[in-house]
Formats: structure tokens, C-alpha cells, sequence
């Protein structure tokens, strides 16, 4: 390092270093270089800010009373979202709302692959067949398809079994058949598919095309190159728009209550309409959505986890490993077997 002498200083030397940089203290020779943070007053008002607002909304949601009628009541009746909570008519609603998440979510993934391999295939009407299915019901809102086919009906009164154009079978009322249950999964279901055709399209797509062309050359033929070679590799960019189209249906179900489905949605405003308390009803069913949107999201988590598997990227930590970090626990130390192996 070079020697600098100082001015007015005879015999004393001082090695030339770095600039000092602003915030940086030194005191008297030999002295340790002391550094002092860099202030953010900015962050603080902000976080002062966010205090408030946060202890305002608190006050309102849990504290605040008005007057309503002759009594005083919590601001957001509390009292009542407690008593329908757990009812048998919310319960109930509650499951038929899942069961028509899961079996549109099915049929959606079914026919949305079935429609992405047709956009893909080298056959002209396949893929101009596939185009148009998914134009048409990406195109129109979801509950004029729910609609649509609610009055199914208007357009064929009855539905036969037979052969086309000859003799029929069997006569069916189309009322009994398509009753409100299934116009609304009949809807859900297409739309859903249109959806997934497309994101099951792109993951197909993301695939390297390498990869069939090596598995051809080996004699595999094209649908087993699909199942075996290319959609396992796909499955990590399909899971996660999926995963997000998954609690999308969950709470586009409640469209359903449009065709009197009696859905989560559909059973608080009946109950309302009794009890002339809506804002208690509607957070009841927004708590049981919250609810439910919590487990399809920790779901989604670890299919995702399960098909990251090979891939360049690290594995995402698992809650429970990010609590072991949280809590100090270095190697499992000090936690029973049992968590050691999760």
C-alpha cells in the first residue's frame, strides 16, 4: 500500500485507504472505525401509518357497537355469525358447493386435456374443432351459460335414446334430467374445460420438443410419448395455473345460486331473508370460502412440491421445515422422530 505523507506533520505517515464513507465515524488515532445505520424516517411514519390503520380496523370489526332497533349490537353481529356458523343448512350448503368445485374442476381437466392434444394434433378438423370449443365458451360469461343450461328445456323438451335420425328408445322429460345441480356442473364443466385446454396446451408446449422426437426414434408411439415422456415433464407448469383455476371454480359455484342451486351462497340468503341480518350471513359464507380456499391452496402446495421433483430448482421447504428454521432447530435436534421424517 502506498505511504502518504501529511502536510505540516514531520516523520509521521499514513497509510493512503478507501474514501470514508458518509456514516462512518473515526475518533483519534488507531481508533476502530464505528458505523452508525443509515436512518429511514420514511419507513417509520409508514409503519406508524399502518399501525393506526390496522388498531382502527381492529376497534371496528371486534369493538364497535351501534344501535339497531332497540338494541346494541356488535357493528358486525359477531354474535349472530357465531350461532349460523356451524348450522346443519350452512354445512350442507357447504358440501354441495365442494362437490360442485371437484366435479366441474374433473370434468374441466378431462376434456380441456383431451381438447389441448386435438388443438394440437396435425388433423385440420381436430384442431379447428378443438379452436372453436374453446372460442365459444371462452367468449360468453359463465352465467349466461348457467343459464343457458337451465332452460335447456325451451330448446328440447324431451331427450330421447336411439339411433340418429331413425328410432328412438327411450323419452326422457328434459326437466327431470337436467335439473339445477346438473345444469350448473354442465356449465362450470365446459367453461372450466375451454380454460384448462389452453393452460394444459402451453404446458405440452413447454416441453422441449426433443424429448418426443428422441422417444419416437426409440419406437414409442405418439400417445404413449404423450403420457409417459411429455405430460409428466408438463405437469410443473400445469399444476400451478390449475391449482389457481381450482379455487376460481370454488367461488364461481356460487353463480349457482342464480339457478336456485342451494349452494353456500344460495343457503345464507335464504337464511337472511328470515332473519333480516345479511352482513352476519354473508360473512359466515366468507369465512367457509376463506376456509375452504385455505386447504385447496395447501394442496396445490405440495402437488406442486410432489411433480418439482428432478428439476433444476431446489424443492420449495415444507411448513414444517420452515417453522424447524423459524424455532432454531438445526438437523431435527431436540424434535421427536416422528417430525424428523416429514
Amino acid at each position: 500500500m502506498p505511504i502518504r505523507r501529511t502536510k505540516g506533520s514531520i516523520g509521521r505517515t499514513h497509510q493512503a485507504g478507501p474514501p470514508i464513507e458518509p456514516g462512518i465515524q473515526i475518533s483519534g488515532r488507531g481508533a476502530e472505525i464505528r458505523a452508525k445505520p443509515v436512518r429511514h424516517p420514511g419507513q417509520w411514519l409508514a409503519i406508524v401509518i399502518l399501525a393506526v390503520l390496522a388498531a382502527m380496523a381492529i376497534h371496528a370489526i371486534a369493538f364497535a357497537r351501534v344501535k339497531r332497533g332497540n338494541s346494541i349490537q356488535t357493528r358486525f353481529g359477531w354474535d349472530v355469525v357465531g350461532q349460523f356458523f356451524l348450522t346443519s343448512q350452512v354445512i350442507d350448503a357447504l358440501f354441495v358447493t365442494l362437490e360442485l368445485t371437484v366435479i366441474a374442476m374433473v370434468i374441466g381437466v378431462l376434456l380441456g386435456t383431451v381438447l389441448a392434444v386435438m388443438r394440437l394434433s396435425e388433423n385440420g378438423i381436430l384442431s379447428s374443432t378443438s379452436w372453436l370449443f374453446i372460442w365459444f365458451f371462452r367468449g360468453t360469461p359463465v352465467l349466461v351459460q348457467l343459464l343457458f343450461w337451465y332452460n335447456i328445456s325451451y330448446l328440447f323438451p324431451t331427450l330421447s335414446i336411439g339411433l340418429p335420425f331413425g328410432r328412438s328408445f327411450a323419452t326422457f322429460n328434459a326437466n327431470n334430467i337436467v335439473t339445477p345441480f346438473v345444469a350448473a356442473l354442465v356449465g362450470l364443466g365446459l367453461n372450466e374445460a375451454a380454460y384448462m385446454a389452453e393452460i394444459v396446451r402451453a404446458g405440452i408446449l413447454s416441453v422441449d420438443s426433443g424429448q418426443g422426437e428422441a422417444a419416437k426414434a426409440l419406437g414409442m408411439w405418439r400417445g404413449l410419448v404423450l403420457r409417459r415422456i411429455v405430460l409428466p415433464q408438463a405437469m410443473r407448469f400445469i399444476i400451478p395455473p390449475t391449482g389457481n383455476q381450482v379455487i376460481g371454480m370454488l367461488k364461481e359455484s356460487s353463480l349457482a345460486s342464480v339457478i336456485t342451486v342451494t349452494e353456500l351462497l344460495n343457503s345464507v340468503e335464504l337464511v337472511y331473508s328470515r332473519t333480516f341480518q345479511p352482513i352476519p350471513l354473508l360473512i359466515v359464507a366468507s369465512l367457509w370460502y376463506l376456509a375452504a380456499t385455505s386447504v385447496f391452496t395447501a394442496g396445490q402446495y405440495y402437488v406442486e412440491r410432489y411433480f418439482s421433483r428432478g428439476s433444476s430448482h431446489a424443492l420449495p421447504s415444507t411448513p414444517l421445515q420452515k417453522l424447524r428454521r423459524i424455532l432454531g432447530f438445526n438437523k431435527g435436534a431436540g424434535l421427536p422422530p416422528l417430525l424428523l421424517n416429514r
